[in-house]
């Protein structure tokens, strides 16, 4: 009887550690942190991976962050609807493809703001603006956490374009956004809103006759393949931004939203050289894949901002709230001359 007991005993103990193990070792497995995007290889990607050794480090490993570049978690509107439900943690991309949560994301889209690519990086980093916009899609399960540049809007083409007029007519990929669509409009071609993923099939079987986008993309992707020609019209910039799912963020502890936060400010803020350096690397990275760049001259990119101009502000006097967001927009961009 006593060594039945005994056996009871040891097994009774044996059971308490193995729970006692497997506990331990829930509570110290790492959080996981999916993060998405379409792109691969780019800002985009180079901010991620800038992002999770940030996370990695500053968490001392209590979140580890998984990255899906090349639209590996699908295409760009399950991504961003995988992130306000929570099956995925977060999703990286032009803040356009938001607009449908949020109009006020496309904000970004009026052309003729800035006077380069470094004055739009310190519009973006102006403080007062920079929380505005993260802010936007808190009530829709979105936390922004980084907001940088990706690159000057190109339009690539399958045939040549050397001159405003030969954009007449032709079928162009644009975000989902009314600013990028009525771009096109003024220069009389027809905007097809459309997820990048989609883009080379319908230039390949005539569906489009090119892609309103940012530069650097195009090279990556190997879009000289089957749209050789850039017109470097340069009147507008793509940003880049960084959703998280705010239910998740909410539940973490202090110290650590703290540091997914401050990883994200960072990374935005650090990323800035390295997409200077890629656009260049990239133009002439398509040159040598054989592809073409043109510019217009002086006259006809005056022509052409005279025609961008009035646009951001006329698309967003439509709406109270995104007016307030330009006018936000403006003045940041006043203050970073």
């Amino acid at each position: 009887m006593k060594s039945i007991v005994s056996i009871l005993r040891v097994l009774a103990i044996v059971a308490f550690a193995t729970g006692f193990a497997a506990t331990a070792s829930a509570q110290t497995a790492p959080l996981v942190m999916k993060i998405g995007t379409a792109t691969i290889n780019d800002t985009q990607h180079q901010w991620m991976k800038a992002f999770a050794a940030l996370v990695e480090k500053g968490s001392n490993g209590r979140i580890k962050v998984e990255l899906f570049p090349a639209s590996q978690l699908g295409a760009i509107p399950r991504m961003i609807e995988g992130t306000q439900f929570g099956s995925i943690q977060g999703y990286v991309g032009p803040p356009e493809f938001l607009s449908g949560v949020d109009s006020r994301f496309e904000v970004l889209s009026a052309p003729g703001l800035f006077k380069d690519l470094a004055h739009a990086s310190r519009a973006y980093q102006d403080p007062e603006f920079n929380s505005a916009f993260l802010a936007l899609g808190a009530n829709k399960g979105l936390k922004g956490i980084g907001l940088y540049l990706s690159g000057p809007v190109v339009i690539n083409t399958a045939t040549p374009v050397r001159k405003l007029a030969d954009l007449e007519g032709k079928k162009v990929r644009v975000l989902a956004s009314a600013l990028q669509m009525d771009q096109m409009r003024r220069l009389k071609g027809t905007p097809v809103p459309m997820t990048l993923g989609e883009v080379i099939p319908a230039l390949q079987q005539g569906a489009l006759d090119g892609v309103l986008i940012s530069e650097p993309v195009l090279t990556v992707l190997r879009f000289y393949d089957v749209a050789k020609f850039i017109f470097e019209t340069n009147h507008a910039v793509v940003a880049s931004m960084t959703v998280i799912n705010k239910g998740w963020y909410d539940k973490l502890p202090a110290d650590l939203q703290k540091v997914v936060s401050d990883a994200g400010q960072k990374a935005s803020n650090d990323i800035y050289q390295f997409a200077i350096d890629f656009v260049e690397t990239q133009r002439q990275a398509w040159i040598k894949a054989g592809g073409e760049l043109v510019q217009p001259t002086a006259a006809e990119h005056a022509q052409l901002m005279k025609l961008m101009l009035p646009i951001g502000a006329e698309v967003t006097s439509k709406k109270p709230e995104e007016k307030a967001l330009y006018e936000l927009l403006l003045r940041a961009a006043k203050r970073t001359e």
